[in-house]
């Protein structure tokens, strides 16, 4: 497995394989899903994981899906550990307001890894300041804008014209102005990754 930071950068479709979900949304990557639904190797069907090996996949889904590293995820799970509430809704909802996750939810990008890349080459601004970390929290009230190049400007266009966005129902989004603006922090229903976040609770409670 190829990682640089908490960026996985081998075969994306062999991920989606073994963890039996679309996390890495690159075309090639769902053709090859289509194609072989199963997982990889020869002695993987018909076995069903232990409980700590279905708990750690949940928490691999995580991981790959929003971009994380182990530590990272480990922050996000001491942060909302210490708050009231379900520990698993509000680390996935932790999780929906990283910046590179709202980039791609609204249909700057095609994935999220091209979210991250847009991101730290400094294509974006929020609240009229450049943000360069793709994790950055995103706040109710916050706005998010393409920087005023006309060569990013054309770039991002020509995503959006090629692959409408679906729309947030939290988030609104102008395609002309190219700017979104997060209208209130996102609930359970807006949790986009279909996971068991309550046994990655446990597991990372262990």
């Amino acid at each position: 497995m190829k990682v640089t930071m908490a960026r996985y950068t081998g075969p994306k479709a062999r991920i989606n394989r073994r963890l039996g979900t679309m996390l890495y949304e690159t075309a090639g990557a769902s053709r090859a899903m289509d194609r072989r639904p199963q997982p990889p190797g020869m002695h993987t069907r018909g076995r069903r994981p232990s409980n700590y090996g279905a708990a750690l996949m949940e928490k691999q889904k995580i991981k790959h899906y929003y971009g994380l590293g182990e530590r990272q995820l480990r922050r996000y799970f001491e942060n909302v550990g210490r708050k009231s509430g379900n520990t698993g809704e509000l680390l996935l909802l932790m999780c929906e307001r990283r910046l590179d996750n709202v980039v791609r939810r609204v249909g700057f990008t095609k994935t999220r890894p091209q979210a991250r890349q847009g991101i730290t080459h400094g294509h974006f601004r929020v609240n009229g300041v450049k943000v360069t970390k793709p994790g950055y929290m995103l706040r109710a009230g916050d706005l998010i804008e393409v920087r005023g190049r006309e060569n990013l400007k054309n770039l991002y266009r020509g995503v959006i014209a090629n692959s409408p966005p679906d729309g947030l129902d939290w988030v609104s989004f102008d395609s002309e102005t190219l700017r979104a603006t997060v209208l209130s922090l996102p609930g359970a229903v807006d949790i986009s990754l279909p996971v068991d976040a309550n046994s990655v609770v446990e597991f990372l409670s262990r």
